[in-house]
């Protein structure tokens, strides 16, 4: 007989994909981030990043805004295996962003970054009470674009000043309670640069 996934509260799961909430601080989630910025930042520069680069980046670039009542960081795991991330946090009352969605090589073509991206949406809809989430991207990540068009999402005007941004996308997500985590915190620099993408269709 084959494994069967039988879904708990708070876990978004599918025959081969777990999702979950868990601390960015937690060592799984900590591996992933460092995964995440040395697949992102190496494909940005077009060069392999360094290790003591990347821990300067996630030093000075921290994820502690994807927890605690603002924000909620998911870590998916393919097989049993960690192989993937998103993260969600509230930029001001009823409005969420989409951040550090990523998944692993070996776990690409899967699905997962779509899951990812539909378990971030219940968070913030659900934990964040959001009713619209919001993210940047790149131009040369024509696969992001195309995954979110297709998961619904429409593209709007630069809503955070991002420089390293070219495209901006909304999409509704229902009622909007109007929690409220304080000033709008979405034009800080964002070393994602943008590259909230899905692997799944064709990143490398």
């Amino acid at each position: 007989m084959g494994r069967v996934t039988v879904p708990r509260p708070n876990v978004h799961a599918s025959p081969v994909w777990e999702i979950a909430p868990l601390a960015v601080d937690d060592p799984v989630s900590k591996d992933l981030l460092w995964r995440y910025y040395d697949d992102i930042v190496s494909r940005y520069y077009g060069r392999p990043m360094t290790r003591g680069e990347i821990d300067d980046l996630l030093t000075e670039h921290t994820s502690d805004d994807l927890s605690g009542a603002c924000g909620r960081f998911l870590v998916g795991r393919h097989g049993g295996r960690p192989a993937g991330c998103a993260g969600v946090r509230l930029l001001a009352p009823g409005v969420a962003e989409l951040r550090r969605v990523w998944v692993a090589p070996a776990a690409r073509r899967t699905g997962g970054a779509a899951l990812l991206v539909g378990a971030a949406e219940r968070a913030a809809r659900d934990h964040l009470g959001a009713g619209v989430i919001r993210l940047d991207t790149r131009a040369d990540l024509v696969e992001a674009r195309t995954l979110y068009a297709k998961l619904g999402y429409r593209e709007i005007a630069d809503y955070n000043g991002e420089r390293y941004a070219d495209h901006w996308f909304e999409k509704r997500l229902g009622p909007d309670p109007g929690a409220d985590c304080g000033p709008d915190s979405g034009a800080d620099f964002d070393p994602d640069f943008g590259a909230d993408f899905d692997p799944d269709f064709g990143a490398a």
